[in-house]
């Protein structure tokens, strides 16, 4: 059931955050569903705030009354969320909740995608995805730390850089 779990937005009272999400997880594991309510987030950045004391460095929220939750949609589940104290619903169109997008996650930093490199400096690789796909390549640098791979591939005769995030390059099988 894992596999069909989505991520939602729940709008909760501006406040309620943190209570809607620990409130949400605690009627799952009260109610033995968690196998149905997975996990929740309230994402969060770091920001510098200049105050007459100085500047400070505080987290915020990013989206203030919501708290996403990752959950099998079923009508048990949308009840209990729905029914947490401080919850308002869930985002969507006419009563219907509607889930985040992979890339919404993506770039909402709420998951992120586990990326085996198979490949390291020097090697061969071939650029499966973007404008220079079916390019072959050899690895300049590496940042794994920072989904970021450098491939000099030859493109009208001369050796150029190109940076690249680390899935959009694959190891050449021999």
């Amino acid at each position: 059931m894992a596999d069909e779990a989505k991520w939602y937005v729940v709008h909760t009272y501006s406040g309620y955050e943190n209570a809607v999400e620990k409130a949400i997880l605690k009627a799952a594991e009260n109610r033995r569903m968690t196998d149905l309510i997975l996990e929740t987030s309230i994402p969060l950045e770091r920001v510098t705030e200049f105050t007459d004391n100085g500047e400070k460095e505080v987290e915020r929220k990013v989206f203030p009354g919501y708290v996403l939750v990752k959950m099998v949609m079923t009508d048990e589940s949308w009840h209990l969320v729905r029914n947490v104290r401080g919850a308002t619903g869930f985002v969507g169109s006419d009563g219907k909740p509607i889930p985040l997008t992979e890339q919404e996650i993506y770039d909402l930093g709420v998951e992120h995608k586990e990326i085996i490199v198979g490949y390291e400096v020097g090697d061969s690789v071939k650029v499966n995805d973007g404008p220079l796909a079916g390019f072959i390549g050899v690895v300049d640098e590496l940042e794994a730390d920072k989904n970021r791979v450098r491939v000099v591939v030859s493109m009208f005769g001369r050796e150029t850089p190109v940076d690249l995030e680390l899935d959009q390059v694959e190891t050449i099988k021999d």
